[in-house]
């Protein structure tokens, strides 16, 4: 069976116009030093008998710190990743959300590698705001189909500043 999460992908539109997304930097030494490709929507596994939303929001609050905030959260569907992983996304208009600081659980980790020193690292280091455009470099591959999916629910307007044809 394959391993399943469930995430939050909050966006907004800016006064300029440009959708952004809030996205979070992966912790720990493997990913310290990138940026490309090196970051997620705040997400984290669950049970099967977990309602897939209420991980989400539990998952994002031991991510970023703090909790989601309120919204109409809407489900963007269910994204296999490359590894077989299962996302549950869910998305929510969160315009005025910024924590004052992101304070995320910690996983245990030998390091360096075959030290035999366990050490503890955020599962989380960074979390922010980015332009649709940019968040595309940030995330992982795996996760662009997320993108593409709220891109599609908000009726295409993520790339054209919400203007109507």
């Amino acid at each position: 069976m394959a391993i399943r999460s469930a995430g939050i992908l909050l966006y907004r539109h800016t006064s300029a116009g440009p959708l952004e997304l809030w996205i979070a930097h992966m912790g720990g030494p493997f990913w310290a030093r990138k940026d490309q490709h090196a970051w997620s929507i705040p997400k984290g596994e669950f049970p099967e008998d977990e309602d897939a939303l209420a991980a989400a929001k539990r998952e994002f609050t031991e991510e970023i710190g703090s909790p989601p905030p309120p919204a109409d959260y809407e489900l963007l569907g269910v994204f296999k990743q490359p590894s077989g992983k299962l996302i549950t996304a869910f998305a929510a208009e969160a315009g005025d959300f910024q924590p004052e600081e992101i304070v995320s659980n910690t996983f245990p980790m030998e390091w360096p590698k075959g030290s035999g020193t366990i050490k503890d690292f955020p599962e989380i280091d960074d979390a922010r705001w980015f332009e649709e455009s940019v968040a595309r470099t940030k995330l992982v591959k795996g996760q662009l189909p997320i993108v593409d999916a709220l891109v599609r629910h908000l009726g295409g307007q993520a790339n054209d500043g919400g203007a109507q044809d």
